[in-house]
């Protein structure tokens, strides 16, 4: 199982130490960097920190873990991330889900009671476009050739019927959010079978993500409660379900490597670089 590290995007930290966490993530040897997507909060924006992260490392791959699809038009969408995927050398795998905040859809005047429809609109119009089809009406396509020539590698999120059908539609794969290994493991098994039904070769690529904080614990809570305040109670556990030590790390990493996961996101909550050579010396 691959171990990645999250981008503190979400988090109170200077842009310069936004750059210094990529290149010591990249130093360390985890396997890609993501970010958590958000538009109603001072968050910096998923894409714009990969691509700044992209040019400060040379190794690492780039993941949204998620970006929230529907939110965006998807003309622009299928431009920017095959921009950053050709600039990058290939790196960029998209976790790509429908998103369910009100305030987020009211911001980017889109319509959540639509947003499936949106999902399975943009999922078709991006993989046209890294093709080089036109989906303007116009002779050109929108953006730049993929590092691959006609695809980026794209990881569906959510536990619905429709993000599995999703997965084997177009995916490469499925992303659980914070689920723990026991949601995860049916979801895998169900995700495999469909796979397999759909006749896809090969085996998906199946993606966690966990939180943790390996410095202050009580830093960590407060972040974690700030961000999932919307969720009223339910942010305590939130909090409370952080990983603080190196034991609980090491069993959880155990854990999701025997649900089936290929690759876990550690999400960090606690704004300091040196979390990322904390995570590193437990699991690297």
């Amino acid at each position: 199982m691959d171990i990645a590290i999250g981008l503190p995007n979400t988090l109170q930290i200077k842009g310069p130490d936004v750059v210094e966490w990529a290149r010591r993530a990249d130093q360390r040897g985890f396997s890609s960097l993501a970010t958590i997507d958000r538009i109603v909060y001072p968050s910096y924006d998923s894409l714009t920190v990969l691509a700044t992260a992209a040019g400060a490392t040379s190794r690492i791959r780039l993941l949204t873990d998620i970006l929230l699809t529907p939110l965006y038009p998807p003309v622009w969408l299928a431009k920017a991330t095959a921009s950053l995927d050709a600039l990058s050398g290939g790196r960029l795998t998209l976790g790509l889900g429908v998103g369910n905040r009100p305030d987020d859809f009211a911001a980017m005047d889109r319509p959540l009671r639509r947003r499936g429809k949106l999902m399975d609109e943009t999922l078709d119009l991006l993989h046209r476009a890294w093709a080089g089809e036109s989906v303007t009406g116009d002779e050109h396509p929108v953006g730049p050739e993929p590092a691959a020539g006609n695809r980026i590698p794209v990881l569906i999120g959510g536990t619905s019927d429709a993000a599995v059908r999703r997965t084997v539609a177009y995916g490469e794969g499925w992303t659980a959010g914070g689920a723990t290994p026991e949601h995860v493991g049916p979801m895998v098994a169900k995700v495999r079978q469909a796979w397999q039904e759909a006749g896809r070769e090969g085996e998906p690529r199946i993606s966690a993500l966990v939180y943790f904080g390996l410095g202050d614990p009580e830093v960590s809570k407060a972040s974690l409660r700030r961000y999932y305040g919307f969720l009223g109670e339910w942010a305590d556990n939130i909090a409370n379900g952080a990983l603080h030590t190196p034991d609980a790390v090491r069993a959880t990493a155990r854990a999701f490597a025997d649900a089936g996961v290929t690759e876990l996101v550690f999400d960090p909550s606690i704004p300091s670089v040196e979390e990322v050579d904390r995570l590193a010396d437990v699991l690297l």
